[in-house]
């Protein structure tokens, strides 16, 4: 052995001393890094120093000749690291930007994206960054400690970001294969992990789709409320008097593919007709909520009370109260405690001047969920109707707490206060 070459236990001193520098670096870099990432839902921060075992046989491995080089640490890119573990696949590329965007980024490595089917191993995206300057702040340590340890100029911090399944398999993949060496009688076992390794990337691909789904199923339901309650205000304002923005005009549209599950299948057929419906092909969103309903017997109630309602919406575009108010009504039975379907029967009863029955809709509503501002206007108006002026200012002042102060309630608001000041 080379009488220049220093003792494993010479490196391991050098190497240890400098961990408690390493580890207040990591420390800050994580701080910042969590509060610099804007993801939602918010991902987990790992993170670790490399231990000395696996320091030593990579720096034995890759790196021999440096360590002739007495008194100076042998600086890996992977020393301090810190893993992202996101939900979603779509999450990796946002987190990379984040990170490019806020940090002076060195390398940014895909691993796993060059293998072929055939193989086998984790997929992850490692950023290498610079050090950021104010993550160099060691004053927590002891001042003769760094003094005498000068930071490696060459030191980086490797970013790891993957979903939940991908790091699942990382440590496992660890464990199982990184640390042995598989000889040729291992095919039976390279096969079986390869289907684990197959098993969770399709899980992860699943995942972001029902994600996607959601998304979308959520934006379509959003635009068909906000056009039901456009048109209830519409109605309203005019027979109250006032001047209603027109709504915008709807043009029946080509539907195309819209979810990624098989066509046919009930997810599937919501989102097309709550594509057709949201674009103004209001006899085509009908057609489909009506075939699903056609295989009720297969059908759980919950999945019943969200089509008749959908259903309901589309009629109330079209005009016809008495077919919306018939679903809106088995929608509320179907669904227990769905306030929201008992609402929207306040909603046609109202427009369709059965002041009695819509504030017993409204109330009753409103009983299930006290936080509905619009429910406590529109029973507002309803007591104003009715001539219950008193009661009709209690209900406005509660939508107002609620935050509910649109132009609709203005003018309420003025009405009433002329109905007081002529009593």
């Amino acid at each position: 052995m080379d009488s220049s070459m220093p003792s494993k236990s010479n490196i391991e001193e050098r190497y240890n001393s400098y961990y408690p520098i390493f580890s207040c670096i990591l420390n800050n870099i994580q701080n910042m890094l969590a509060s610099d990432l804007d993801l939602n839902p918010r991902p987990v921060l790992k993170s670790r120093i490399k231990s000395f075992k696996s320091y030593y046989a990579k720096v034995v491995r890759q790196r021999s000749d440096e360590i002739y080089q007495k008194d100076q640490l042998v600086c890996l890119t992977d020393m301090i690291g810190i893993r992202v573990v996101c939900a979603f696949l779509e999450d990796i590329p946002s987190v990379v930007k984040q990170i490019s965007s806020k940090y002076q980024v060195r390398e940014i490595e895909r691993k796993g994206e060059s293998m072929s089917f055939k193989e086998f191993g984790y997929e992850s995206v490692h950023v290498l960054i610079e050090i950021p300057p104010e993550c160099l702040d060691l004053s927590v340590l002891n001042p003769g400690l760094v003094a005498k340890l000068p930071i490696p100029k060459e030191l980086c911090c490797e970013i790891q970001v993957r979903t939940i399944l991908q790091d699942a398999w990382a440590e496992v993949e660890h464990e199982l294969i990184y640390k042995t060496e598989f000889t040729p009688f291992d095919a039976p076992l390279r096969r079986k992990l390869a289907c684990v390794n197959a098993s969770l990337s399709l899980a992860d691909t699943i995942f972001q789709e029902i994600r996607d789904y959601q998304k979308n199923f959520q934006r379509a339901v959003d635009e068909r409320r906000e056009s039901f309650y456009q048109k209830a205000d519409v109605i309203t304002d005019q027979e109250n008097g006032l001047q209603a923005p027109a709504a915008a005009e709807q043009k029946p549209e080509e539907i195309g593919r819209v979810s990624p599950y098989v066509r046919g299948t009930i997810d599937d057929m919501i989102l097309r007709a709550l594509q057709a419906h949201n674009s103004g092909n209001l006899d085509l969103a009908v057609n489909i909520y009506s075939e699903i309903l056609s295989s009720s017997s297969q059908l759980n109630d919950t999945v019943l009370s969200v089509i008749h309602k959908h259903r309901g919406m589309a009629f109330f575009a079209q005009n016809k109260y008495q077919e919306a108010l018939d679903d809106f009504e088995k929608s509320a039975n179907y669904g227990k405690d769905n306030f929201r379907s008992i609402y929207y029967m306040g909603i046609v009863y109202g427009v369709t001047g059965q002041n009695e029955k819509a504030l017993e809709a409204f109330t009753k509503s409103l009983e299930i969920n006290s936080f509905q501002s619009h429910a406590y206007y529109r029973r507002a108006l309803t007591y104003y109707n009715l001539s219950d002026f008193q009661k009709s200012l209690e209900d406005l002042n509660a939508a107002s707490r609620l935050g509910l102060d649109n132009d609709e309630c203005k003018a309420l608001r003025a009405k009433l206060n002329k109905k007081f000041d002529m009593m």
